[in-house]
């Protein structure tokens, strides 16, 4: 039989052939192609397009199945490989400077014998501009004295033992269903204390011994120029407010007027301790007693009330050991209660003082991660004045749901449902707003407890920062500003920053304080450093609330402000991380760069009848007043310009005391 021309044509062609093994050793691949075409063409036409189909199908099953970081280049570009902490592996807790012959020098310098350094990983870093990350900071913790920080030889035990140790109260649905039986009992009568059978809140307040009220702390006020400044600031913005809004949430200064948000006399008692703090005597303390109502029928936030006004109540009450503050504070806690009537435990975010209804927000289903996971502070601070469980029981039981819910790297999703417990799919990560306190109070909870052994929450907390370091961490391409952006939609990086994330440094700083790794405290030097540079950018010396950075080398400003983002609304966050720079450190450069802000303020925000935010750090010219007074400007910023000032940097003892997110020192406890 002849054999086809084809076949002939084939055996004497090696198009196709893969290598030249394939050749010598006197392979025919060609043929074996052809064989199957052949096979292929025999087959009847619907065997053929059942086949492709099958193969189709497989092919979009295995494309829904690949884990979603396979499918984002770019993602995966910006994040550390596990080849990349390998190569940094023995740099501990060195945070890379911005020059990358430094970073070549230090991973040469601190790599063990016989590892050979990646050029392509240093070469690339900063056309990315990406810090590269530290190892993981479990290790360097262990190298931190025992006696310093209290804990167990590794951080996995931490894990370990403390997820054993809390199995019962996450796993079991009886405990979070005592609570809501104890929460129903509690809201039937808010002038009884929760579970103390028939007490009232007044016969507690006069049971109370001598030797379990607060020792009163002493303050010697203003003692320098400076201080006197900030005092005269205080009482320039307090005047007016007593003159125009005396008794409601804000004042107006430019229409001199007032604004209500929840009725409450927000800027009353959110300024209670700082005229503690400042010497100054005043009229509200009759005004918390005699006008102070909390039967109102109106929605309020929790987070906002409770940071705001408990958090003012329980400082003020630990500050003068006055009763009148601590019966205010378990005559709010128990109507906010409602809020953690809630299938998850997650709690609502808005509750009506009166009818004691909680519910969602009204505009959409889920909460502020930032929101529920910043209450445990004042919670757990009145459930051991008071010895009531269920204040702290309920809060716990928000630190535990989100312990166990799924995390990008320890980084939250900023939006999180009461009912389902779940933090929301493809929500924006930021340690801005509606993320930035829930990493604060990780820590600051863990201080406030007397930084005791098997806490997930330092766990967490360590984890976070790892996660920073790895996913949100980046540097400007000219100035090297170190930065810290968003996730959106929670995997592509945006290269932006609130102002609000400059209360970081300052928390970091305080970590080390109490003896986490290093690499902590050098990224917040480097990120205290940007914060600054977002005030001293601006024609003002204010900063924006949000600031841009560059990515490529071809754009005209490192940090940069968009119109709508250039407003400043008298915010304390930097200036809170300059106090604890200069609390920490007893360095008085921190308290220059203060003075330099806080003049910025007496030009550009101080009206005839107090302070204003405004609309434009951009123009000296036209800063486009706002015409409102916030709050937080007499309750923290003044409030930590004035401790900023001081002589002495122990004004407020850091070992023996911890603010809150609103600035509320709450005392540490031993446990």
């Amino acid at each position: 039989m002849l054999e086809r021309p084809d076949h002939v044509a084939l055996n004497l062609s090696v198009t196709g052939v893969s290598s030249n093994d394939d050749i010598s050793h006197g392979t025919t691949i060609p043929a074996t192609r052809k064989s199957l075409r052949r096979s292929w063409n025999q087959l009847p036409r619907c065997q053929r397009n059942l086949i492709i189909l099958g193969i189709s199908a497989m092919f979009i099953t295995l494309l829904f199945l690949l884990p979603t970081e396979l499918l984002n280049k770019s993602d995966k570009q910006s994040a550390l490989t596990s080849d990349d902490l390998a190569h940094y592996k023995d740099l501990g807790n060195i945070l890379l400077d911005n020059r990358i012959e430094d970073i070549t020098t230090k991973s040469l310098s601190n790599r063990p014998q016989g590892t050979e350094a990646n050029p392509k990983t240093l070469q690339n870093a900063p056309e990315q501009n990406i810090l590269p990350a530290p190892e993981p900071q479990h290790q360097p913790l262990t190298q931190q004295p025992a006696q310093q920080l209290g804990l167990p030889k590794n951080i996995e035990s931490i894990n370990e033992n403390n997820i054993e140790s809390n199995k019962e109260d996450v796993t079991r649905e009886g405990s979070l269903e005592n609570n809501r039986a104890e929460i129903e009992l509690a809201i039937q009568d808010p002038n009884f204390l929760p579970g103390s059978k028939g007490v009232t809140i007044e016969e507690f307040l006069e049971r109370m011994e001598v030797v379990n009220l607060p020792q009163k702390q002493h303050f010697h006020g203003a003692r320098n120029e400076r201080q006197v400044a900030v005092v005269n600031a205080f009482k320039h913005a307090w005047d007016n407010y007593r003159k125009y809004a005396w008794g409601h949430d804000n004042l107006k200064p430019i229409s001199e007027t007032f604004y209500d948000w929840f009725g409450l006399g927000l800027t009353i008692v959110d300024a209670l301790d700082t005229m503690y703090i400042m010497g100054l005597e005043d009229e509200a303390r009759h005004w918390i007693s005699e006008s102070l109502n909390f039967n109102i029928n109106r929605d309020v936030n929790l987070f906002e009330v409770t940071i705001r006004v408990l958090g003012g109540l329980l400082s003020t009450y630990h500050l003068s050991g006055d009763k009148i503050f601590l019966q205010k504070s378990i005559e709010l806690t128990n109507r906010l209660l409602p809020s953690f009537l809630t299938v998850s435990g997650i709690p609502y975010s808005d509750v009506n003082l009166a009818t004691l209804a909680a519910h969602a927000p009204k505009w959409e289903p889920d909460s502020s991660t930032s929101e529920v996971t910043s209450l445990q502070m004042e919670f757990r601070d009145i459930s051991r004045i008071t010895n009531v469980s269920l204040y702290e029981r309920v809060v716990q039981r928000v630190n535990e749901r989100i312990h166990n819910l799924e995390k990008n790297n320890g980084l939250v999703p900023i939006f999180i449902n009461a009912d389902t417990g779940n933090f929301r799919k493809f929500a924006t990560i930021s340690l801005g707003a509606r993320g930035d306190s829930y990493y604060e109070y990780l820590l600051k909870q863990w201080i406030q407890t007397g930084r005791k052994e098997n806490d997930f929450l330092l766990t967490d907390y360590l984890t976070s920062i790892d996660g920073i370091f790895s996913k949100l961490l980046r540097r400007t391409p000219k100035d090297n500003h170190v930065y810290i952006g968003e996730l959106i939609d929670g995997k592509n990086f945006k290269p932006k920053m609130d102002h609000l994330t400059c209360y970081l440094p300052g928390t970091l700083l305080l970590g080390h304080h109490f003896g986490l790794p290093d690499s902590h405290m050098l990224l917040a030097r480097d990120l205290f450093d940007t914060c600054y540079q977002t005030y001293m950018k601006q024609p003002t010396k204010l900063a924006p609330e949000i600031s841009y950075f560059a990515v490529g080398a071809n754009e005209d400003l490192d940090i940069y402000v968009k119109p709508n983002d250039a407003h400043n609304l008298l915010r304390p966050e930097f200036i809170e991380s300059l106090y604890y720079f200069y609390a920490l450190t007893g360095n008085r450069t921190y308290q220059d760069m203060g003075w330099t802000i806080f003049q910025a303020f007496e030009r550009h925000a101080k009206v005839t009848h107090g302070y204003t935010s405004i609309g434009n750090v951009k123009n000296v010219f036209n800063t486009r007043l706002r015409d409102l007074m916030e709050t937080f400007w007499l309750g923290e910023t003044l409030k930590y310009f004035y401790l900023l000032f001081s002589d002495n940097p122990k004004e407020i003892d850091l070992e023996k005391w911890v603010f809150n997110t609103e600035a509320h020192p709450l005392p540490i406890r031993k446990n």
